[in-house]
This record gives C-alpha cells, structure tokens and sequence, in this order.
C-alpha cells in the first residue's frame, strides 16, 4: 500500500483528473457554491459601474509563455523599447526587453538547471575553510569553520537521500511497468475493468497479484478506454519521477555543478545589475506560465480559464531555475519590476538558506519606498515558519534606526485545499501563526502552461497568485490606496472559521485560526466590499 500511495504521488494529474471538483473551484462562493474560493463573480458585481486602469503584475519566476492563447493579449510591452534593435532605447541598462527581463540568462543561453542554496553555500565554505587546520584558527574562523562543518554535513546527507531515491525511483519504475504488462497480458483480450481484473487466476504469482492490485487502485480513480494510452501515460509519469530524483542528485545536490558561467556577471559583486539576456520564456516557464494565467488569463474570452484579475499586464522576470533561486538575482528581479512600472510583484518560490539576506532586503525596502506590494508563496514543505527558515521572507537582518523590523508591503500567502475540515488546508502547505498571513487556493489548481495548454497544479506557488491577482483587482479599480492598505484590506476581509483542520504534515487536529496571523482564508467579494467602505 506505501508503493500504492507512491505511485498516486508522482503523477496525480492522471488520478485527479476525473474528480468531481470544478476546474474554476478558486472562482467559487464559499456560501452558494461550497467551495472556499474568491467569490471572483461576486466581487465584480460590486464593482459594476466602476471605471478601472490597467495594473502591472510582474511574476518573478521560472519565465512565461508569452504567446499562449489565453495571456498574450495581457502580456507587458515595455512603451519604451522598441523591438529587435539591439539598442537599450528607453535607457533602462537593458537591451531588447520588450516584455520583461531574463537575469539568469545570458549571451550564449540560459541557465535551466542550478544548485540548491546549501550546496552552493558548501562549495563556498569549502574553498574558504575546507582546507585550514581547525586547531590553528583564529576564534572568528573558528566561528566560520563551524558553519562551514554544518553546511558540509547537510550536503552530504541530501546528496547520499537524492542518490538514494534516484537509484529507487528507477527500480521502481521498472517493476512497475513489468507487473502491469502482467496482469494486462493475463487479461488476454477481455477490456480492462474491474469485474475482469477480479476475475484473473494468481496461482499464488506474486508479480500478478502485485500488478492487479495497482490497476485496480488506479481503476478507483480512472477509467481508461484504451489500455496503450493508459500505460503511455503511467510511463511518461513514471519517467518524470525518474527525472524528478535524477534532476536532484545531478544538479540540486553536486557540488561539482556551477552554471552560473553562462550568465556572464561577477557573480562576488551583489550589486551588479545589468547583466541577463530578454528571453523571458524558455523550456522551462511551465511555472511561471501557470502562475501567470491564475493573475491574469483573459477572462471572458471562452478560451481555456479566467485568471482572477480583469484589467492587468502581466510583466515576466525569469529568476527562478530548477533549483534555488540565487539572492543577486531576486534583489535585481525586484528592482527591474519597480523601475518599470508594476505596483504588484508575485514571488512563487522559496528556499532554506540565504547566500545574501542583505541584498534582498534593500530591494524589499526600495520596493516599499515606491509603493508596491510584494507576495510570497509560504512553501510547500508543511513546516511550521515560525521555527524553519524560509527566505526570501518581510523581516529585515539589519534594522535601521527608527524602521520598522520587517516589510509593510508584504503577504506571505499559504494554500488552501477545496475539502471541507478537517482537510481545509492543503497538506503540503506551510504555515506560522507569526509568519504566514493568509491563505488562498492553492490545491489542484486550473491553468494556463506552454504552447496553449492548461493543467491543475498544486502548491503554495498557485496561493501566492491569487493573492496577487486579488491585489491588482483593489489597485486596479481604487488607485488612490496603497500598497500597505491593500494589505491591509486583504488580510482584514480574510473570511474566519471557528474550524480544527489537519495541521499540514500530520493528522494531528489544530484550529485553524493557529496557522496563520489572520488565521482566515481571502475572498475577492469581502475584500472589494471593505475596499468601497474604506474610499467613501
């Protein structure tokens, strides 16, 4: 049953796609509907007659598809710039960037795959102090060659799990495949159901009784009509599985990989801000593209779904590859986004360590100086952020005389799932009653991603979104606020259950005011309502 419970893991877009749960659930009325959505419709009843101007959302992220069929019209065209020319015409420090910027890129391509933080922080480390005699240093490298022991011992063990899983995720596989070939060639020629599957004689045979059993589980869920494409599907999921665990042991955790040549900066200077290239898509904006479409898909055009917000451009800022987001980067993500127009910026990603808190804090505070909000995914590793680490985060390392210790611009956002409590909150989302503000749908999620596909995906990364499309909605139709008060106005109209739900993780039951600040969940309709009561 554990390697059942596997196999629905690695590819739940088989399995959940014959559930019962509406594709636009995030859209939904809590009340008249009975799911915990936005209430997207209600909210714009309220605001029927109401003139609105267009909002820039800048998605920092993996990149977008920008010639999909349901964003290209609400894509972000730099006024200042004109095509092709192989000049910076508007002066910004960045040429060609006519729908947004690319810092992890550079003249001859684009970084995909990088390391995780901790193993780029090992490597680091291990030039400095791997080689010094412990026993000889001074009482601050003594400090340093610690920290350099934690970083080393940490590598290690995620390398040896991901080598670990790697090597049993293709034995896995294979056994897998070999066990359904064998139940399906006992079918002989009767179809595929569970009447015939019942009905086949084991004789005791491990491998058949094995194979019978996961079609039968996969069955529950899926009613296939050709038995080929079923098994096409299980394996390209498999295989993803395979990719997913290689991708870790070869990249995430080697110490020996470092793309960061083919981005061209001097990577020591975390100042340095004009380098990168303007592709803003590329193999691996299927993220990127997903969290776009939830801002901003055109709504009413009878095309795949309509993202939350109405009267948007979604401007790309690729930052994010497979793996850790680098620190120089998102501060100069955040900065471009400023500079060039957007009072909105979703940040869908996250990380354990920080190479350079610093950094990324002057731009949060540039960002806050220019008034624009700034949303953060909580994470999806259903810990408790009040006592793990999760950067980028609003709490500054270096409290200035008289500031504040943390951003007033910020919503850190976790996820909410479409069941009733106790499973209302997703199980993989983060959480923290001093560290995460409010939760937003964010399981099974109905998008766009490339070449004009959609797909549902889960995660923290599509709650953030939501809460950025509900931002531009605010920003969009009462100008006159702030970013601090459209903070203030979603965290305030966030809707409260007096419910137990299943702390993330575990079966354990808490009440759900303790997973959060506000403890409740947005709503478009309530947050329009307290915005038109706040601009009488």
């Amino acid at each position: 049953m554990r390697i059942l419970a596997f196999l629905f893991f690695i590819f739940p877009t088989v399995i959940f796609a014959q559930t019962s749960v509406p594709l636009d659930w995030f859209h939904l009325c809590p009340v008249e509907d009975e799911y915990r959505g936005l209430n997207t419709a209600g909210a714009y009843e309220l605001l029927e007659g109401r003139t609105s101007q267009t909002v820039i959302v800048a998605v920092l992220d993996s990149g977008i598809d920008i010639e999909h069929e349901d964003l290209q019209e609400n894509i972000w065209v730099n006024p200042g710039e004109i095509a092709d020319t192989g000049r910076d015409d508007d002066e910004n420090g960045y040429t060609d960037d006519i729908n947004g910027w690319n810092f992890i890129g550079g003249p001859e391509g684009d970084v995909i795959y990088d390391n995780l933080e901790i193993t780029r922080l090992y490597r680091h480390f291990k030039e400095q102090y791997g080689h010094l005699d412990p026993l000889k240093l001074t009482r601050r490298n003594r400090m340093k060659y610690s920290e350099y022991l934690t970083y080393k011992r940490v590598y290690y063990e995620k390398r040896e799990e991901a080598q670990a899983n790697y090597e049993q995720m293709k034995e896995f596989r294979d056994r897998l495949v070999f066990v359904m070939d064998k139940a399906m060639m006992a079918l002989e020629d009767k179809p595929l159901s569970e009447e015939n599957l019942r009905n086949i004689e084991t004789d005791g045979n491990m491998d058949l009784e094995f194979g019978i059993s996961v079609l039968l589980s996969l069955l529950e869920d899926y009613e296939p009509t050709d038995f080929d494409e079923f098994r096409v599907e299980i394996i390209e999921s498999l295989d993803g599985g395979v990719n997913h665990y290689k991708t870790s042991y070869k990249y995430h955790y080697n110490v020996d990989f470092d793309p960061r040549h083919i981005v061209g900066d001097n990577y020591d200077d975390p100042r340095e801000r004009y380098y990168g290239n303007n592709n803003v898509g590329g193999t691996f904006s299927r993220h990127g593209t997903h969290v776009a479409g939830i801002i901003g898909a055109v709504r009413g055009n009878d095309i795949g779904m309509d993202g939350v917000a109405d009267n948007v451009l979604i401007m790309p800022v690729r930052t994010v590859p497979n793996g850790d987001e680098r620190d120089k980067d998102v501060a100069n993500a955040i900065r471009y986004a400023v500079d060039n127009g957007a009072s909105i910026i979703n940040m869908s990603f996250g990380k354990g360590y920080s190479w350079d808190k610093g950094v990324v804090d002057e731009a949060v505070r540039y960002a806050e100086r220019n008034d624009v909000l700034l949303v953060h995914a909580a994470g999806n590793s259903a810990q408790n952020n009040d006592l793990n680490d999760n950067f980028p985060n609003p709490v500054y390392d270096r409290r200035r005389l008289f500031g504040p210790k943390a951003a007033r611009n910020w919503i850190e956002v976790g996820a909410l799932s479409y069941g009733d409590p106790p499973a209302k909150v997703a199980s993989f989302s983060n959480f923290g009653k001093e560290t995460v503000d409010v939760f937003a749908p964010g399981n099974f999620i109905y998008s766009t991603v490339p070449n004009n596909e959609y797909e549902d995906l889960q995660g923290t990364s599509m709650a953030a979104p939501m809460v950025s499309g509900l931002a531009a909605i605010i920003r969009s139709y009462f100008p006159e606020l702030s970013a601090r008060e459209v903070r203030e106005i979603i965290l305030e109209s966030a809707i409260r259950e007096d419910s137990e739900v299943f702390r993330p993780g575990t079966r354990d039951l808490v009440a759900f005011s303790e997973l959060s600040t506000t403890g409740g969940y947005v709503n478009a309709y309530e947050a329009v309502k307290l915005a038109i009561e706040k601009t009488k």
